[in-house]
């Protein structure tokens, strides 16, 4: 083995940066098949608490530490937010225009993009991918101040804390994912980048197990955007028709539905498809659908 070198040409790596926030939607199921940019994201401050050490002794010594449960939190900051957030930030909106505080706060996730750079290609070297699953934001405060003669921008702030989700396998539930775009084989890194920005219908959050699947080479694609493979509605008989699709299981209004033909819709109702991917699949393009009677 080599000695040790330190601060090589090309290794003195560095991390900087924010861009390319997406809020991500759950639907009824909790599957994050909605996204939306994230303007004017300034800041995200990641806050992992817990895994703290209870020592105990016996035979007079240290015996252990006993290590607590790893929690991730994290602070947003942004000079604005999609008007999509407002439900997560405990606002509703009954008619366009008009918002009511202090209403219930519900789960979304999140992505974000930070710069990895060295001494050769600087900033341009790579990026990371930050993924963050089962998000809620705490209420905060805003200063809104005068305009005067230093005139400055509101800086919007979020608390976040999170509750873990299953991330497969082995390994433990976990509210984040980071992917090293150096480290990761480029062609599955473009298919996830496709699926999280919608490159080929609605951007979609995949969850953890199936985003180590796709960088891993091990999922199948199922392209929803081929018309064999979407639900089909008959304006004569109201009748919603699911087709047998591998790979994919189909809900309706949130319900597990199977394929084929469903019960004729009555008047007034609205049904709301989604697809979602069975394990081993990945889908591309638009994955709900809404008919109305």
């Amino acid at each position: 083995m080599a000695r040790l070198t330190w601060d090589n040409t090309g290794e003195r790596l560095y991390e900087t940066g924010v861009d390319h926030g997406v809020l991500f939607i759950p639907d009824g199921s909790g599957d994050y098949t909605d996204g939306v940019a994230w303007n004017g994201l300034t800041t995200v401050t990641e806050s992992p608490s817990g895994a703290e050490a209870t020592a105990l002794y016996a035979d007079n010594i240290k015996y252990l530490d006993l290590r607590s449960a790893e929690e991730f939190g994290a602070t947003i900051e942004a000079y604005m937010y999609p008007d999509e957030f407002l439900q997560f930030d405990g606002v509703a909106s009954p008619s366009p225009g008009i918002a009511v505080g202090q209403q219930s706060r519900k789960t979304f996730g999140f992505c974000y993009r930070t710069a990895l750079g060295n001494d050769i290609d600087g900033s341009d070297y790579g990026y990371k991918l930050h993924l963050i699953y089962g998000a809620t934001a705490s209420p905060s405060e805003k200063a809104y101040a005068t305009i005067n003669d230093s005139p400055e921008a509101i800086t919007f702030s979020w608390e976040v804390s999170t509750t873990p989700v299953a991330a497969g396998g082995s390994l433990k539930p976990t509210s984040q994912l980071i992917i090293d775009s150096t480290k990761v084989n480029a062609t599955n890194l473009a298919s996830l980048e496709d699926t999280l920005y919608g490159e080929s219908g609605n951007p979609q959050l995949p969850s953890p197990a199936d985003v180590i699947t796709l960088l891993t080479g091990g999922l199948t694609t199922v392209d929803m955007g081929d018309f064999a493979n979407q639900p089909s509605y008959s304006s004569g008989t109201h009748v919603v028709t699911l087709p047998a699709v591998t790979g994919v299981t189909w809900k309706i209004n949130g319900v597990d539905a199977s394929s084929g033909a469903q019960p004729a819709m009555s008047i007034g109702e609205t049904s709301e498809v989604t697809a979602h991917a069975a394990a081993g699949y990945i889908l591309t393009g638009d994955v709900d659908w809404v008919f109305n009677y």
